[in-house]
């Protein structure tokens, strides 16, 4: 059994998911903040687009990816920009894939903890002459830390495993695109048990800690983390 041929996924998808969660990070905050404490009439169809990767089928958020990154999309565009034809089929095309389909399970459990912080609490600050940047830097963020400690540990993990959007827009490139649930699919098909149990078995492994350590995070929503 070759350590390069099962360490060169785990490396890749450790490194997707990665740059997933932290690009989440930034883009989920302002939308969870506005679900949760804005106003107008259109937060709800947000909400439901924003949840929508969680319905549909990931072959067909795939296809539609595919689309969008392929030549004649505008993936394609973007990727001329430095002389590229295509953002499918790329590390940076799974990237953008990992964030719409794991988007979610970021910024569901964000509006949550910023939707639990008491009105009170922000009005006082308020009142104590504090700005909104300041009321929300000082005050939301350490108050929703639980939401970001979820959404980050949610997301990583769904990025982990994510397996019919990369198949769709990723193929199966070694070393590029050729992440955890692609190799254990391909050594399946190529009948190499042994090295599938490998990683499945590190799999079952990672989604139990996954598991246990967002049970603890929730087991008392009322106590702040220490």
């Amino acid at each position: 059994m070759e350590a390069g041929e099962l360490l060169s996924p785990v490396i890749l998808t450790m490194a997707l998911a990665g740059c997933v969660t932290l690009i989440l990070l930034i883009i989920s905050t302002p939308i969870a903040w506005w679900l949760a404490h804005g106003r107008g009439k259109g937060r709800e169809v947000v909400a439901a687009l924003v949840t929508l990767p969680l319905v549909l089928p990931p072959t067909v958020l795939g296809f539609y990816l595919l689309l969008a990154l392929g030549p004649f999309g505008p993936g394609g565009a973007l990727a001329g920009l430095w002389g590229a034809r295509t953002l499918a089929f790329s590390f940076a095309g799974l990237v953008i894939g990992g964030v719409v389909a794991s988007l979610p399970f970021m910024v569901q459990p964000l509006r949550n903890a910023f939707a639990a912080i008491e009105p009170e609490v922000l009005e006082v600050s308020d009142t104590l002459g504090a700005s909104r940047w300041q009321r929300f830097l000082r005050i939301a963020l350490p108050l929703a830390r639980p939401g970001y400690l979820v959404g980050g540990i949610m997301s990583f993990a769904h990025t982990m495993g994510e397996f019919g959007v990369v198949l769709m827009i990723g193929g199966n490139i070694p070393g590029q695109t050729k992440v955890l649930s692609i190799a254990i699919y391909d050594f399946v098909e190529r009948l190499e048990w042994d090295k599938a149990h490998v990683l499945a078995g590190g799999m079952v492994v990672f989604a139990f800690v996954v598991i246990l350590a967002t049970l603890m995070i929730n087991r008392d929503p009322s106590r702040p983390l220490r």
